[in-house]
């Protein structure tokens, strides 16, 4: 008979938690999932339409912040595994409010730990807290070398400082209370359901509408791409194959510079809609740079590729298109996110 689990998935209505609960959800029946999230800007059912009705699925409204909130989960629930990926995530977000990332990203993480601790007392051992991170943590790169497991941490915004600090206790707990955990530190994702204040979504966005295309500095800044159904993949192999106590780096091998994937994202654009090839091009427009601008940042996915199996499955110009494909095709989705129509969905639904 199939292990019977209770996972909780943390932020599970956002941009990569519902590609991770779609995946638990559809490949593993006999698991429970607990879909938790505060549903803040970035949290959205709509994303998840698909799932409601699910026998295995239970979304809970909920805000990692409130301490005792999070112990009632637990104990209502009876959750067996945790999946933690609900963050406050954009960088410019951070650097203009540095404070909620401290309350979400460390506090938030530490409430949990403390819920599963309570929660898993005597029995670690058959229990799994799966802490979800950022390549942001270990700093700027020059033009050569990539980040290993073992890089050193550097964090050079509020955002990637509160995710560092989130997997020092992350590590911490492991190492004080033997909790069972592992970490996971991705480069960018896109995608399917991305908010649009993220590069590749905002300009699909504007250039549909005519609108300018931000680019900070001179475009140079350089990331490493990975489509996000196969970060979600990368979760479930980690989950379920991961070694305790061990950090996987999670990337694409995929570099490109910010001026480039526009450029090719106008290229695409143009065909799509019919555009004659070079005209979104115009609207490419350089602002001043963001504070503390990270040069570049490059995975060495070469661990969990090697000891676990996995592997990207679609080249970045593919994955790319279908990305494009997607929103041109969720046209209503874009309207509500860009609106925020789309946070009248709980109400709906749930009230």
């Amino acid at each position: 008979m199939a292990e019977q689990k209770n996972i909780l998935i943390t932020g599970g209505a956002g941009f990569i938690g519902s590609h991770v609960v779609r995946l638990f959800i559809n490949q593993y029946p006999h698991y429970r999932i607990f879909n938790l999230d505060a549903l803040t800007y970035a949290g959205n059912l709509e994303n998840l339409k698909d799932l409601e009705g699910k026998p295995n699925y239970t979304f809970i409204k909920a805000d990692i912040t409130n301490q005792d909130k999070m112990h009632e989960v637990f104990s209502q629930h009876d959750i067996t595994d945790v999946i933690h990926l609900a963050a406050e995530s954009h960088v410019d977000r951070s650097i203009a409010d540095p404070t909620a990332f401290i309350y979400t990203n460390v506090i938030g993480t530490v409430n949990l730990l403390n819920a599963a601790r309570k929660q898993w007392e005597g029995n670690f051992d058959k229990h799994l807290f799966y802490h979800v991170s950022t390549d942001e943590v270990y700093g700027s790169l020059d033009d050569g070398g990539y980040f290993l497991e073992s890089t050193s941490y550097d964090p050079q915004s509020p955002y990637s400082a509160s995710k560092a600090s989130s997997d020092h206790f992350v590590r911490a707990y492991a190492n004080t209370y033997k909790l069972r955990t592992v970490i996971s530190n991705c480069s960018n994702n896109y995608g399917p359901n991305q908010f649009p204040e993220k590069l590749i979504p905002l300009c699909i966005h504007n250039i549909k509408h005519n609108k300018p295309l931000p680019i900070y500095g001179k475009g140079e800044n350089v990331r490493d791409w990975l489509y996000v159904v196969d970060h979600a993949r990368a979760i479930d192999v980690v989950f379920h194959q991961g070694k305790d106590g061990e950090t996987y780096n999670i990337g694409g091998f995929n570099e490109w510079k910010n001026i480039d994937i526009v450029r090719l994202l106008c290229k695409v654009m143009d065909k799509k809609l019919g555009r004659a090839e070079g005209s979104s091009e115009q609207l490419i427009t350089y602002v001043k740079d963001r504070a503390g601008h990270d040069l570049r940042y490059a995975i060495d996915a070469t661990k969990i590729m090697e000891e676990l199996g996995w592997k990207p499955s679609l080249q970045f110009e593919e994955g790319l298109e279908k990305t494009v494909d997607w929103y041109l095709q969720n046209e209503e989705w874009l309207e509500h996110v860009t609106s925020g129509t789309y946070q009248d969905y709980y109400q709906k639904q749930y009230n």
